[in-house]
């Protein structure tokens, strides 16, 4: 018996503003759909904090401080059977620049 091994790309998108990843994530999703493929997600992943704590004045009052956090979103989507339409979809596709996309195939 042959074991066949299915083919599919995981797409990992990551950005700061989650308006733009789920607009992102919608492009993705439609121009995987029109070339019979199938998608599975978007899948959130837990958004990571980044907190910062900074010192208002630069040479007194220590206790005096200021806390600034970054909040990383994550998604990830799942692209099962895809063609070479496929591929040359997504690489056609205008992502924000505010997005980072990691492909694995």
């Amino acid at each position: 018996m042959e074991t066949l091994k299915k083919k599919k790309i995981r797409i990992k998108l990551k950005a700061y503003n989650n308006t733009m990843l789920k607009t992102s994530c919608n492009s993705i999703i439609k121009a995987t759909n029109r070339t019979e493929a199938k998608a599975v997600g978007p899948i959130p992943i837990p958004t990571k904090r980044k907190i910062y704590c900074v010192l208002r004045s630069p040479h007194v009052d220590k206790d005096s401080r200021e806390h600034f956090e970054i909040r990383i979103h994550t998604k990830i989507i799942e692209v099962y059977e895809p063609n070479a339409t496929t591929i040359d979809a997504l690489m056609k596709l205008n992502i924000p620049a505010g997005v980072d996309i990691e492909i694995k195939l």
